[in-house]
């Protein structure tokens, strides 16, 4: 993992439900991006958060789909397992693809708001990351 490629995405799912650190859910809706901001922020991320202690990373996803967006109605695809580091550490995480057809009302949480982009924004939370989820995702 260079400093372009700081992820390295695996072809095989991990079998080991506790691998896994985050949940990262690519989201689209009518054709168009998803994507939210936290509250202590002013740039745009995609949904995603940690996988809890007892928890699958499909129960994740759907839990912070639902938290960071309010999606009710959707179709959830796993895309990849991925590898990162995070506080010094090499962990794991797993992308997904989300095809929302309903949201409800956006849950009290550390997210301020969604948004519906034609096109991914400039400004985002994680400029190094998340393209290269994105560009993934594109690629598949």
């Amino acid at each position: 993992m260079n400093g372009t490629n700081l992820l390295k995405f695996h072809k095989k799912h991990l079998s080991d439900l506790t691998s896994y650190t985050f949940a990262v859910i690519i989201t689209k809706y009518n054709n168009d991006w998803v994507m939210v901001r936290h509250r202590n922020r002013s740039t745009w991320e995609l949904p995603a958060g940690h996988v809890e202690e007892g928890e699958s990373v499909v129960e994740a996803a759907n839990r912070e789909l639902f938290e960071e967006t309010g999606a009710i109605d959707y179709s959830l695809k796993k895309i990849s397992s991925y590898q990162g580091m995070h506080k010094g550490r090499i962990v794991y995480g797993m992308l997904f693809f989300a095809n929302v057809k309903e949201f409800g009302p956006l849950p009290e949480s550390e997210i301020a708001e969604k948004k519906i982009f034609s096109a991914i924004p400039e400004d985002l939370t994680y400029p190094q990351i998340q393209p290269q989820l994105i560009s993934f995702y594109l690629k598949d």
